[in-house]
């Protein structure tokens, strides 16, 4: 109940300010045992920004799918197909070879680059693309998307983006920031700055706006804010608990935890027309809404049944239906991209960790070892789970597989980090 009550006191401060710029640094902990070789020739180029091959190597390398070939160990440098000795990479045991050219002119670059299937010699992708200097990272992370996707099947997420909250201390005074940043954690940039507690930033469904919830009036009020130019909007302070915002899939509606009429309760709020639907009328406590991806249903944390348990509502409203039995907490439910699954924090005594479950059968998938993993987030390809944690004082961000082989520790340079979000 006490850890319950904590999580809907949600609060975040959003003033625009460009504070605090920190970066994550990434190291995968587990990864697939005898991952796909691949080689990443340094990529020929003029002076540029950025170091294309090496932002493409290391975003391969920390999808723990692959094994990547260190350039001292590369027999050769090859920038087209016709210098490429396919059996000097054969005789190092690599499957694929990525190779590039980059040409730049007046901060505009001409980027190409191939994919070849060492074992064959055939050329499995070819792009030419260009790209500013300013986006020459983003370029990158899209060439790692496109080589990801060719090799496994899945779309990448190395080009998206990831908001999370920091905390650090100065002296008596502690800072909060809501920070966002690309997947690998470069380019931060501070959305919202308050010696306040910040807390459970939500996307919209385009990416471009963030709702939250603030404390800055020293009452709960829940605000939106265009992430491109820091405008903010009003959304919610009714007296009492103003908490939880999620977005439905459609960007219209905003779920929401409310208590002005008593008692926590999961709401609807209308954007457009700011009206109000009431979903549940408990005098539990009903929190931490999660949409469906088609926007049918609501899944929410409620401890009427006596602890913490998820339960599912029509977003219409009508009668909510239990769906956790498996431990004595189960709580910040997340969907899958495909509605297939829900990841959520599964306790059992003071042990927290990150679990899925299969929408079809209940059962659920314990994925991680805990003792304190909090706010699980998908992947917008479904592949992963962004989530927080916390170990020997030190609070950072970490990431699983939903089959838990692969995890990735994302810690942040100073102080601590949490409730992480996915841009989807």
């Amino acid at each position: 109940m006490k850890r319950l009550k904590k999580i809907i006191l949600i609060a975040v401060v959003a003033f625009y300010l460009p504070i605090c710029q920190a970066e994550l640094t990434i190291e995968i902990t587990e990864g697939i045992t005898n991952g796909v070789h691949v080689a990443v020739v340094p990529f020929a180029s003029q002076a540029a920004p950025v170091d294309v091959s090496s932002v493409v190597n290391a975003d391969l390398a920390r999808s723990g799918y692959f094994q990547m070939l260190n350039q001292q160990a590369m027999p050769a440098r090859p920038v087209t197909a016709d210098a490429i000795r396919f059996p000097d990479w054969q005789a190092i045991n690599q499957n694929y070879l990525v190779i590039g050219q980059l040409n730049g002119d007046r901060g505009q670059y001409s980027i190409q680059f191939q994919l070849f299937d060492v074992a064959s010699g055939g050329q499995l992708l070819g792009y030419r693309m260009t790209s500013s200097a300013a986006d020459l990272r983003r370029t990158a992370h899209h060439i790692s998307d496109l080589i990801f996707e060719k090799l496994t099947g899945k779309k990448g997420v190395f080009s998206g983006r990831i908001a999370y909250i920091t905390t650090t201390t100065n002296g008596n005074k502690r800072y909060h920031q809501l920070q966002i940043a690309d997947a690998d954690g470069f380019k931060p940039q501070t959305i919202a700055s308050s010696p306040e507690p910040i807390m459970s930033p939500t996307w919209s469904p385009d990416g471009r706006r963030m709702a939250y919830v603030s404390f800055e009036r020293k009452t709960a009020a829940i605000y939106e804010q265009t992430l491109a130019t820091g405008q903010r909007n009003k959304i919610a302070e009714f007296p009492g608990i103003n908490g939880a915002p999620a977005w439905s899939p459609d960007g219209t509606r905003l779920a929401l935890t409310l208590s002005k009429d008593g008692s926590p309760d999961i709401y609807v709020l209308n954007l457009a027309t700011r009206s109000l639907t009431k979903l549940t009328k408990s005098y539990a406590i009903d929190t931490e809404p999660a949409w469906s991806p088609d926007g049918s249903q609501i899944v929410f944390t409620s401890d009427r049944g006596g602890k913490p348990q998820l339960y599912i509502i029509s977003s219409q409203g009508g009668q909510e239906k239990r769906l956790t039995f498996s431990g004595g907490y189960n709580a910040r439910a997340s969907f899958s991209p495909d509605g297939k699954s829900i990841a959520m924090v599964h306790g059992n005594g003071n042990d927290y960790r990150i679990a899925v479950m299969d929408m079809a059968t209940h059962a659920i998938d314990v994925l991680t070892n805990g003792p304190a993993d909090e706010s699980p987030s998908f992947a917008p390809n479904g592949s992963m789970i962004l989530y927080a944690s916390k170990k020997g004082g030190s609070a950072f961000l970490s990431a699983v597989s939903i089959d838990g082989k692969m995890q990735q520790k994302l810690a942040f340079n100073n102080g601590g980090v949490r409730e992480p979000a996915w841009a989807p």
